[in-house]
Order: C-alpha cells, then structure tokens, then sequence
C-alpha cells in the first residue's frame, strides 16, 4: 500500500512579499499541488517566489465539497499538497476547513506552516494589554443583523476582533460607533505591511473620521 502524503497549510503574505518564510518556500516547491481559492493570486504568488510549472488545484466556495473529495483521493495516493489562502494563513475566513476535515479523519497527516497573519500582526501592534479576545470574523451583511451581532458582543465586556471586506469598513464602524458609542475605543489596523499601512486609534468616532472613504484590507479590535 502507498502511504499517505501530507497536506500542508501554508501562510503567506497578507501584502508584503517578503514576509514569505523559508519553509513555506521550500514546501511550495517540493509538493505535488498547491491549492488555492482563485488562481491569480496563487500564480502570482508563485511566479514572484520563481516557482514555475507548479499545478494549481482551484478550492473554494462553489467546488469545494467535489474538489476535496478529489484532494483526499490524490492525498490517499501518496501526494503532498498545499492548501493557501490568497493572504494570509488559510481557513481563518477562506475555504479548507472541510479538506482538512476529510483528510485528517482519513489518516493524513495534517501539518502549518506558520508565517503571515493579519490577525496576529493587528493584534502585535495594540497600545494596550489584551489577555483575552473575541474573534468574530466575518458579521452578517445585512445592517440590522449585523447591529443584532455587535449587541450581543457588546455584553460580553471583552475586545472584540473583526474583519470584512474593503468597501464595507466605513459601514462597520458606523453600526460600532451604534452599538457601542462614539467615545468606546477602537483600533483599525489597515493594510497591513503594504505602503499604505496605517493604524488608527482612538474614540470610534475619531477614528471613523480619520478613516473616511478609505478601502482596503483592515483589522477592527473594538475595546472592551
């Protein structure tokens, strides 16, 4: 019988390039398949680290319950694949987490290679110490569920970490400064280790007006 292969979880950069690690080089290099969520940004990725010639096996929303059934049987065969994210480490808000599912209870070892993270990175760069924390991810997008959610965090009396998409970060602040007021404290940190990188801190109403019609890819760590 062939043994399994490994499935490697691979972090990359959230902007600069140079934050890929030696390891999740040389790990791009020798597996069989890297698998990503759309494959532009895997390829470029790949094309600027001067790996040329590597399959790209495409996982997201729409394919992801047929291709990780694919995935498992190439694994089961004894291939070594890649799971990234466009940026970052994968499955924090990326497809992968049913891949991992079917091949860690088929036996295949499942294995990180730690290295990028926006959520690690906004929270290394805070001016106050956070013992604890709650990561809410992705809120619903409609505004008054999204409000119903920031409520219910709101109780809880402890930081509270969130992401979205670009163009919805003034609409999120805006449901914060709702919820929680104009003077509650906030921090965005937003496109992260890009040349645009900034940090904002202060009162959410503060930081809303410093932010304006701004988009891009942000952190929000709204105080407790």
């Amino acid at each position: 019988m062939v043994a399994p292969g490994k499935l490697f979880i691979v972090a990359t950069p959230i902007g600069n390039v140079e934050d890929i690690t030696l390891r999740a080089i040389e790990v791009l290099k020798i597996v069989d398949a890297v698998v990503c969520e759309e494959f532009k940004p895997g390829s470029t990725l790949l094309k600027r680290l001067g790996i040329e010639g590597k399959e790209i096996a495409l996982l997201n929303e729409h394919n992801e319950e047929e291709e990780a059934a694919n995935l498992l049987i190439r694994l089961l065969n004894g291939q070594n694949l890649a799971l990234i994210s466009d940026c970052g480490t994968p499955v924090f808000s990326d497809p992968g987490a049913y891949l991992i599912q079917l091949a860690a209870s088929s036996g295949v070892i499942v294995t990180p290679v730690p290295g990028a993270s926006s959520l690690m990175a906004a929270l290394s760069v805070l001016d106050f110490k956070m013992g604890r924390f709650v990561f809410a991810g992705f809120l619903p997008r409609d505004p008054e569920q999204r409000r119903g959610e920031l409520t219910r965090y709101r109780s809880l009396r402890i930081p509270v970490v969130l992401m979205d998409t670009p163009y919805r970060l003034g609409a999120l602040l805006d449901d914060v400064i709702k919820v929680f007021g104009k003077a509650h404290f906030v921090t965005v940190a937003f496109d992260l280790t890009q040349p645009t990188e900034t940090v904002y801190r202060g009162d959410a109403a503060d930081v809303r007006k410093q932010v304006g019609p701004r988009k891009g890819e942000f952190i929000l760590i709204v105080g407790n």
